[in-house]
């Protein structure tokens, strides 16, 4: 079985950027994809971004792309997610999930990271 654990958040300024990791740790496991999902207080979860283990394809929300990248580090069993140019609707508790396909719906996710919190404000 695999366990994930987010971790970078923190807060910032709009405008400002962060990195997230999630690392994957367990007795044995193999990843096939991994995604970003946000939940913001009184708001259903979303899909943020997903990464196959290869690294050769990505896939971003429509509301991130072009300011959010998400990238891995197979050797680590780690996946990243690199947050530009922030802005408050951004704010939200971040996980990180593993599935077995590349994919944007949290149906296809059985394993998820705990969260870590991401705050945008002045």
């Amino acid at each position: 079985q695999v366990q994930l654990v987010e971790s970078g958040g923190g807060w910032v300024h709009p405008g400002g950027s962060l990195s997230l990791s999630c690392t994957a740790s367990g007795s044995r496991f193999v990843i096939y994809a991994m995604g970003w999902f946000r939940q913001a207080p009184g708001k259903e979860r979303e899909f943020v971004a997903a990464i196959n283990w290869s690294g050769r394809s990505t896939r971003h929300a429509d509301s991130v792309k072009g300011r959010f990248t998400i990238s891995r580090d197979g050797a680590k069993n780690t996946v990243y997610l690199q947050l530009y140019s922030l802005k408050p609707e951004d704010t939200a508790v971040y996980y990180c999930a593993a599935a077995k396909i590349l994919a944007a719906t949290m149906n296809e996710y059985d394993t998820w990271g705990q969260g870590t919190q991401v705050t945008v404000s002045s």
